[in-house]
């Protein structure tokens, strides 16, 4: 059964998944926006939990331009579908924090998966 909770409640679990990211790591996430989307935009998967937008710092170089923030997406509507608690729920944003910041710094969704954020 999908967890109930609303918008302002679900942004405090993605405000406490990004405070949980270490400090040594947090440090080096550069000019990137993260926005709650009620769900994924259309041609995506419905079941589409974050997506990253943007260029992995391990692809860009010193040539680039400065350029737009890159974007992380948490899908609001998947991701309390999926939950069967408001616990669950604070894990799984944790977990699609993690993921998506992860591939901010070019880690693929192989290795993700190995270290269990996939």
């Amino acid at each position: 059964m999908p967890v109930e909770m609303s918008p302002e409640e679900f942004d405090a679990l993605v405000d406490t998944a990004l405070d949980d990211i270490p400090d040594e790591l947090a440090r080096l996430v550069r000019n990137v926006v993260v926005l709650v989307e009620e769900e994924p935009p259309e041609g995506e998967p419905d079941d589409l939990l974050g997506l990253y937008d943007g260029v992995a710092l391990t692809e860009r170089d010193s040539s680039m331009l400065p350029h737009l923030p890159d974007r992380i997406f948490l899908y609001r509507g998947p991701l309390l579908d999926m939950c069967d608690d408001e616990e669950d729920l604070a894990n799984e944003v944790r977990i699609t924090v993690v993921h998506e910041v992860a591939h901010h710094f070019g880690i693929d969704d192989a290795r993700l998966h190995d270290l269990g954020y996939a």
